[in-house]
């Protein structure tokens, strides 16, 4: 079985949605709980570049100090938005998915249906109830 990662936040429903997804279609990913264990400094530079994604693409501005750390503003560089990641680790927007296939930001959740190297098992609703999966394991 492929190995995937998920940087997962267990308080997000994006997240959870996501893991449900992956395990959905077999897998039995690594959860890391990026908030009680955050990436190194030199770990999470390695998933922007193989994101493709500079760190103010990454951040996440809701239910965060984001606003209070002036971070909205253009002043800042990559090292110091990098930076405020590491001290912040809320900052971090998830859930980063790795597989095979590639890593992502993945908002929404169905965006990690493109990592991941098995089908759908069946069907699949959101918690919200959107449906996401059919019977058939593919997308609606």
């Amino acid at each position: 079985m492929a190995e995937i990662t998920i940087y997962h936040n267990p308080a997000c429903g994006t997240s959870r949605n996501t893991l449900a997804l992956i395990r959905n279609s077999g897998a039995k990913p690594q959860i890391i709980e990026y908030l009680k264990n955050p990436p190194t400094r030199e770990r999470l530079c390695a998933l922007l570049a193989q994101m493709g994604i500079g760190p103010r693409e990454l951040l996440r501005q809701k239910g965060t100090p984001y606003d209070e750390l002036g971070l909205g503003s253009g002043d800042w560089t990559d090292e110091q938005l990098i930076d405020a990641m590491m001290e912040h680790p809320i900052l971090i927007n998830r859930p980063i998915v790795e597989t095979p296939l590639g890593t992502r930001l993945c908002r929404p959740s169905e965006t990690v249906l493109d990592l991941l190297p098995s089908p759908q098992r069946g069907a699949f609703s959101k918690e919200d109830g959107a449906p996401v999966v059919g019977q058939d394991g593919r997308r609606v």
